[in-house]
């Protein structure tokens, strides 16, 4: 492996040999970079697959020729892979995890709130049904009522101004009803298939912009980091090396980096600086931000089924509710009798019995909310594999908070192996600057 990396990172090969063993690895570095370029492109990124393919296959032959063409070029992409650690990789992540829940969750939730909507509207055309059926249970009261006073009013042989019947107005036709109903449902559900339609576009295109740039920035703080490592000799070097160790013994001041030092860390040492702490828990608290709101999400999926579920469920269970209707008119046979005799007898017309009687009705309905022809859809359970992947991939972006540093320190130690001659440079400039703040001190 030492072998294979030092012929990667020369800036020319020194024979055919390692001419053939430099291309044979930068093949293979593009075949496997290739491949994943394209599974993102097409899985992540849900562009088609024939563009997918042509793209990855283009970018596979650049990549294989500037590689193996251009040694600072390699130097880029190989810090690149460490930096995919470190925020961009977790912009990249992040990115993902918000194309999970869009095209997996969101369309539930709404899917769910369409099954509410279809239980609400199923109650409100049965029971607005069943209360317009219900208006013929007042006209049978009606006509009944009127039959007991036309049979009074016909054993007065005196003027009938009307037949008795009271005149009861009923809606027999309720399609109007229905279809405004119909019209109301449908003009619901085009509205929630615009916003999802809407916001399944929006992230789409916001989750290419941001991998988009998240790709080109990757390139341009690893391109931005060896620029500043190759001009100034003091960016970031406060490390002890190894070429630093050597030069310390060489020159019998290893003193110099004995003893804990606040200003110096070890590149493969364990230890983070304060500064390095500070900002891993501040990356840490936004990393918190955005997992609340893709739990939010979570939750109001599962709430969203819950509700959906146990409307479905309750909506079959309505029982009837009973109406009864009870009419009762009390006729009193005493004064007012004896005037309407009294009448008779001065019109000359003889007096009779009048058979007044009292009037009893009872007449039963039933409202009816729910019924078996309703199309009510199956409520959808949320997917627990979406959740099991967004946790998982929440559990790598906080790991990539802690490892940002140590992926920031094998950066330097790529370029340094790219460029030993330079890092010899560096190293003798630290070694000057510890010594002057000895003797001052």
């Amino acid at each position: 492996v030492a072998d294979l990396w030092l012929v990667y990172s020369k800036p020319v090969p020194a024979n055919g040999r390692e001419l053939w063993t430099l291309f044979l690895q930068c093949s293979c570095i593009t075949a496997v970079i290739g491949g994943l370029f394209y599974n993102w492109m097409f899985a992540s990124l849900e562009y088609s697959w024939h563009l997918s393919v042509a793209m990855a296959v283009s970018f596979s032959l650049l990549l294989l020729l500037t590689l193996f063409l251009v040694h600072p070029a390699r130097c880029v992409f190989s810090m690149i892979m460490p930096t995919l650690g470190t925020k961009q990789g977790r912009k990249l992540l992040l990115s993902t995890c918000t194309m999970i829940v869009v095209v997996n969750i969101l369309p539930n939730i709404i899917s769910n709130i369409k099954t509410i909507l279809q239980v609400i509207q199923c109650i409100c055309k049965n029971s607005s049904e069943s209360l317009l059926n219900s208006t013929a249970l007042l006209g049978t009261a009606a006509w009944e009522f009127g039959d007991a006073i036309q049979e009074t009013s016909n054993s007065i042989n005196i003027h009938r101004p009307m037949n008795g019947h009271f005149q009861f107005s009923l809606l027999k036709n309720s399609s109007l009803i229905y279809q405004q109903m119909h019209l109301a449902g449908e003009k619901i559900g085009r509205d929630f298939l615009a916003v999802e339609v809407l916001v399944k576009d929006s992230v789409r295109v916001g989750n290419k912009l941001v991998a988009g740039f998240s790709m080109l920035y990757l390139c341009f703080e690893s391109t931005w980091y060896l620029k500043n490592y190759l001009t100034k000799l003091r960016f970031d070097n406060f490390y002890i090396t190894k070429k630093l160790e050597h030069l310390a013994v060489d020159r019998k001041a290893a003193h110099l980096l004995e003893g804990p030092s606040k200003n110096l860390l070890r590149p493969t040492g364990m230890k983070l600086s304060r500064e390095e702490v500070m900002l891993c828990l501040v990356q840490a608290m936004l990393l918190t931000v955005a997992l609340m709101l893709m739990l939010v999400v979570v939750a109001m999926d599962y709430f969203a089924f819950s509700v959906a579920d146990t409307a479905e469920r309750k909506a079959s269970q309505f029982s009837m509710v009973p109406v009864t209707l009870n009419i009762k008119y009390s006729v009193s046979a005493g004064a007012k009798i004896g005037i309407l005799n009294s009448l008779l007898e001065f019109l000359g017309l003889p007096s009779k019995e009048l058979p007044l009687q009292d009037f009893k009705g009872s007449y039963h309905h039933y409202l009816i909310f729910s019924s078996a022809h309703c199309r009510i859809s199956r409520p959808t359970p949320p997917n627990p594999s979406v959740l099991l992947a967004v946790g998982l991939l929440f559990c790598i972006l906080y790991a990539t908070v802690f490892l940002q540093t140590y992926a920031h320190r094998l950066c330097r130690k790529i370029a340094g192996s790219f460029f030993e001659s330079w890092e010899e440079k560096r190293a003798l400039y630290l070694y000057k600057k510890l010594s002057r703040k000895h003797e001052e001190g």
